[in-house]
């Protein structure tokens, strides 16, 4: 059945904002967004009014985005929006959740202040700690994305999940149970003052085809270094995926030449291997929201 709102996409998330308006059948709006020469914002939604639920999707990362997020849900409420659910499948500004040095901004809590007056519903998807989110005084929601990344490679001959350090354990668990494969977490042993050893903590890689799984991905430093050090170990082949690839310093070109087998992302943030969807999960939230369930 059709849900009566509209999906607006922003110039960041054009893509999950389309296919999400597919999975919801409703309708689908791009706003139209330009940069003056001067870098200023300008978007425009070309509606002469918009009397439904409004659903704006849009990274708040980089800066340019977060500004363009301000434009639209000015935008949408000037034309009339019922209600409005930001759709962040990015959160910028996530990890400085705590002021760790005198002097410094809490910028989490400053981005969540900025974006909330103009929202009546906040969806993230694996943000970086979800307690950020209780800086809204709307209702929200955080949305992991290991269930999509294991139904994916759920038939693809994935003998092993691994994450690259204990504190993304609990994702390759996930992960792994949902694939009905072992899981472990990558550990980094030093041998002496200059060699380290990387290896799975307890499982054996060897003969193995093993899948790497991560939140985000940067440079890819880390990544690859764990990817040559399995090869050595043995296993017969490596694959990586993360929610968010975020892919600075020419990291898709570092990885293209890298041993991989496979590296993919989520579509959070739009790239060439961003090809494992989230828009299921956040349609099946949005319809709870308007059962009434959050």
């Amino acid at each position: 059945m059709a849900v009566l709102m509209i999906v607006v996409g922003g110039s960041a998330s054009r893509d999950l904002a389309k296919d999400l308006a597919g999975l919801l059948d409703c309708k689908y709006i791009q706003a139209a967004t330009t940069r003056f020469p001067d870098g200023e914002c300008y978007t425009r939604i070309d509606e002469e009014q918009m009397d439904d639920d409004v659903i704006i999707v849009q990274n708040t990362y980089p800066d340019g985005n977060l500004v363009e997020m301000f434009l639209l849900q000015d935008a949408v409420h000037r034309l009339g929006a019922r209600s409005v659910t930001l759709v962040i499948p990015y959160f910028g500004y996530a990890r400085q959740d705590r002021v760790f040095k005198a002097g410094e901004p809490e910028s989490a809590k400053v981005m969540c202040k900025h974006l909330d007056p103009d929202c009546d519903r906040v969806i993230t998807v694996d943000i970086h700690k979800e307690v950020v989110l209780d800086n809204f005084t709307h209702p929200h929601r955080d949305l992991k994305a290991a269930p999509v990344i294991a139904a994916y490679f759920k038939d693809k001959g994935i003998d092993l999940v691994l994450s690259p350090d204990i504190g993304a354990a609990g994702r390759a668990k996930t992960v792994g149970e949902a694939m009905g494969v072992p899981y472990d977490r990558l550990q980094k042993t030093r041998l002496s003052g200059t060699d380290v050893r990387i290896a799975p903590a307890a499982m054996d890689c060897r003969g193995k085809h093993v899948l790497i799984v991560d939140d985000m991905i940067s440079t890819g430093g880390t990544i690859i270094a764990a990817t040559q050090a399995l090869k050595e170990a043995g296993a017969a082949g490596v694959s990586v995926a993360c929610t968010h690839g975020v892919f600075v310093n020419n990291a898709l070109e570092r990885f293209a030449g890298s041993s991989l087998d496979a590296l993919l992302s989520c579509n959070t943030l739009e790239n060439a291997v961003s090809h494992i969807s989230v828009a299921g999960i956040i349609a099946d939230a949005v319809r709870d929201a308007q059962a009434g369930k959050w």
